[in-house]
């Protein structure tokens, strides 16, 4: 892969420097990378430091369930504009206890191709360490993990096939005089009030209406059935290196925003240590811009008390055609983040509970004996 990355490396100090032109430079690279894709044939030799089309995803996710029967099962979630079958991997170990849920969805934005390769790198973490780490372990007592690695799947095998830099589905508008819709202005939340469009020839088209798209659908749907048992949504992005909390389409904050931020803050500090990596946390119509439709917002308005879109590297070398080199230092420190998070989550919704019961049987055995002691 050396030739590609020579390339991307070149790639990305034209686009610094202002020189070249971004698409016909990200044309030629895709040429490159359509001739140095090798073909694999188990996850011993599956690479997450590579980027993957989506045939070898699909193959990926059947034998990461094939391989962890016990934890693992693949689930569909609905169909693509294009007929494509969307699928999620939920890791569930069996328990006694109650279980919620912790969804995470990547490659909402075709281009952005390092987010469905942390979602990647997320599930071989947790399958390959939850037996021996004790923190993982702990996790997965109390939680499910839900995770789509491909969320726009027509549109990212576009960016694969013929424009890198697509950013929409690939539904069609107008009689086919437009194609896409930016799935993150289509939620069903402050629909196509700020920072979205209605024309369908913008990248930021909010669509025909709220929750117009099929892959949108799916998602909401299987949110919208089990809200009751969501604890945090995570939705994974690129570039900019931030870590976004509700709201984008207004200045108002939610109502656990300070406990969202401190949360956030402490993720990134986790992130920060793995590579020395900075991140920003803040809400999005603060630190970034405004925006209406987003699944993130949606999440929250629904009533999901943790949800966070992250903004992967870089700050702009690279924009959306991060170099390979990269993926792994990006996961690595993403999922430090991450789990931090999923720490917090635990923390206040089981480790605080237990406290408090065993602080309760405490005080019980303490009068107990008190009482017995006057006999």
């Amino acid at each position: 892969m050396k030739p590609l990355l020579g390339t991307l490396c070149l790639l990305g100090m034209l686009v610094h420097s202002g020189l070249g032109h971004h698409r016909s430079l990200v044309q030629q690279t895709q040429k490159l990378v359509d001739t140095t894709v090798t073909p694999w044939r188990s996850l011993e030799t599956y690479s997450y430091n590579k980027y993957h089309r989506m045939e070898e995803i699909y193959q990926w996710m059947s034998q990461i369930s094939e391989k962890y029967p016990d934890v693992v099962t693949q689930h569909f979630l609905g169909m693509t504009y294009e007929t494509r079958p969307m699928y999620y991997l939920k890791i569930s170990q069996p328990s006694d206890n109650t279980k919620k849920i912790i969804w995470m969805d990547c490659g909402i934005h075709a281009r952005e191709w390092i987010a469905p390769a942390f979602c990647q790198w997320f599930v071989k973490e947790i399958l390959q360490n939850y037996r021996d780490n004790s923190r993982i372990r702990r996790l997965l007592t109390y939680l499910d993990f839900y995770v789509l690695p491909v969320l726009n799947i027509d549109g990212y095998i576009y960016t694969w096939t013929t424009d890198r830099l697509w950013r929409k589905s690939r539904s069609s508008h107008d009689d086919g005089a437009c194609f896409g819709t930016d799935l993150n202005r289509n939620f069903n939340s402050s629909w196509c009030s700020i920072g979205a469009s209605k024309n369908c020839l913008d990248e930021t088209f909010c669509g025909a209406g709220p929750v117009s798209e099929p892959e949108t659908k799916a998602v909401s749907g299987l949110i919208e059935s089990k809200k009751e048992d969501v604890l945090c949504f995570l939705t994974i992005h690129s570039y900019g290196q931030l870590i976004l909390t509700p709201y984008g389409y207004t200045k108002n904050k939610s109502s656990n925003h300070e406990e969202l931020i401190q949360v956030g803050q402490k993720a990134a500090n986790a992130l920060k240590a793995k590579h020395g990596t900075n991140y920003r946390v803040g809400a999005s119509a603060d630190i970034l811009y405004a925006l209406s439709g987003s699944s993130r917002d949606w999440a929250k308005d629904i009533g999901i008390p943790f949800a966070y879109t992250f903004e992967l590297r870089d700050n702009g070398t690279y924009q959306f055609v991060l170099p390979e080199d990269q993926i792994q230092d990006t996961c690595e420190e993403t999922m430090e983040a991450v789990l931090s998070i999923l720490d917090d989550v635990y923390a206040k919704y089981w480790h605080s509970n237990s406290a408090g019961r065993v602080t309760s049987t405490t005080v019980a055995l303490s009068l107990l004996v008190a009482f017995m002691s006057l006999f």
